[in-house]
């Protein structure tokens, strides 16, 4: 990346914090955009900086490191690496998608190894969005504003075939080889059909996928919630729920929640 990594560390322990700061204005491709001494602060720092990474110590007063993440369902949620005396809590630093977990003092040449990845991860998911942005333009592109797309789908129920309008459908989770079809009713029929062919079929601005195995109806969406992590949970009209990839939710960010 040609730009600055924008980071802000934030420990109670002054001497640490300094430490860790200094370190950081050292290297030529880093910007300290701020620093906190408790989690409280650090949670109003990353809302108000919008920092790529931020170095979080796990044991802070009131909000420690872990808490500061979870707190930030609302916010703005950056890469995350952990700082701490211990390893203790390696696993729950982890489960929560922390791009490192780094024990002190930090090393410089440890501390090099965070930065490389932090920017690979930023790279990789800028990456994924350009393409998942080019696709969807060249999808627009070529469709004609007069393309129809299926209003009913037919579905076969024992011995009857009943018409689906599409616009009584909430979302689509395949399994294997079937696939189940819920409604804004929460009325469930399984179907055996593969989900990519059967979203060439739907109008990309009505239905839009969650996830490998997931397209919702985009009207029947009615909450999305940051997650720890940077990914969203969705909650449809009909209170279905659906985790949604860090991946996914920049692209879902981009052509659907802006304005």
């Amino acid at each position: 990346m040609s730009d600055k990594l924008r980071v802000i560390v934030a420990d109670d322990e002054r001497p640490a914090r300094t430490f860790l700061t200094t370190t950081l204005r050292s290297l030529d491709d880093i910007h300290v955009v701020g620093e906190a001494e408790n989690g409280t602060d650090a949670i109003e720092l990353i809302q108000r900086e919008r920092p790529d990474v931020a170095f979080l110590d796990l044991q802070m007063p009131g909000f420690d490191g872990l808490s500061v993440v979870r707190a930030l369902k609302k916010g703005y949620i950056p890469l995350v690496a952990f700082v701490t005396a211990h390893d203790q809590y390696a696993i729950q630093a982890f489960d929560i998608e922390a791009i490192d977990y780094l024990l002190k003092p930090v090393d410089n040449a440890r501390l090099r190894k965070t930065i490389k990845r932090a920017k690979e991860r930023l790279e990789q998911e800028k990456a994924l969005t350009d393409e998942l942005e080019t696709r969807v333009g060249k999808h627009i592109d070529e469709t004609s504003p007069t393309q129809s797309f299926p209003e009913r789908l037919p579905i076969k129920k024992k011995d009857d075939i009943i018409f689906l309008p599409v616009n009584q459908i909430a979302s689509f989770v395949s399994d294997a080889e079937l696939m189940h079809i819920t409604t804004l009713s929460k009325e469930r029929f399984t179907i055996s059909h593969r989900l990519k062919a059967l979203e060439a079929k739907l109008d990309s601005r009505r239905f839009v996928r969650l996830g490998r195995g997931t397209i919702v109806n985009v009207d029947t969406i009615s909450r999305v919630t940051n997650m720890p992590g940077g990914s969203y949970l969705v909650t449809l009209t009909n209170t279905q729920q659906f985790r949604v990839s860090r991946n996914q939710s920049r692209f879902l960010r981009h052509h659907v929640l802006k304005f």
